[in-house]
């Protein structure tokens, strides 16, 4: 694949229906959200920014910090066992433009824009359903495994990750 240009910016309203349309073809590694959820994030997430090109958007990142009016079952536990974090709730790239360095620059984007604010990143992969591309991205860039737990009543088992920043 040929390497691609990209800029990295917040996302907007416009944006959303786009975003919404690639986070739920990334089922079932994400869950399915509606274009109201995701207008929700706009309000509450502390970082929700998109990578682009001239004509198409080509992934997104929200990220949460701790107090935020949030309920994912995996952002409360990091939040029940760390004080200062950016909570990454999904990174998805457009399958068309992956292995393009496009999680890579937005982990990047995010990192500088906690700096001084945050002193680790939280996320989490899935073990079941298996999330393998994501589990080998995310060892890459240095984070480690702090947890597991069951979620979805059971239909999932995710492991937990820090990164210090």
């Amino acid at each position: 694949m040929t390497d691609i240009n990209f800029s990295i910016r917040d996302v907007n309203r416009s944006d959303l229906e786009t975003v919404r349309l690639l986070n739920n073809a990334a089922v079932p590694h994400v869950n399915s959200l509606s274009h109201d959820e995701f207008d929700r994030f706009l309000q509450v997430a502390a970082y929700f920014r998109v990578a682009n090109n001239d004509k198409d958007i080509l992934g997104f990142l929200v990220g949460f910090l701790p107090g935020a009016d949030y309920t994912s079952e995996n952002y409360r536990w990091f939040q029940s066992h760390h004080e200062e974090f950016i909570y990454i709730d999904r990174i998805i790239v457009a399958p068309a433009a992956s292995g393009q360095g496009i999680a890579r620059a937005l982990y990047q984007d995010l990192q500088g824009d906690m700096d001084g604010r945050v002193w680790k990143m939280a996320c989490e992969v899935n073990i079941r359903p298996a999330n393998e591309r994501s589990a080998r991205l995310h060892h890459r860039l240095g984070f480690v495994e702090v947890g597991q737990q069951e979620t979805g009543g059971g239909r999932k088992l995710v492991s937990l990750l820090l990164k210090p920043l």
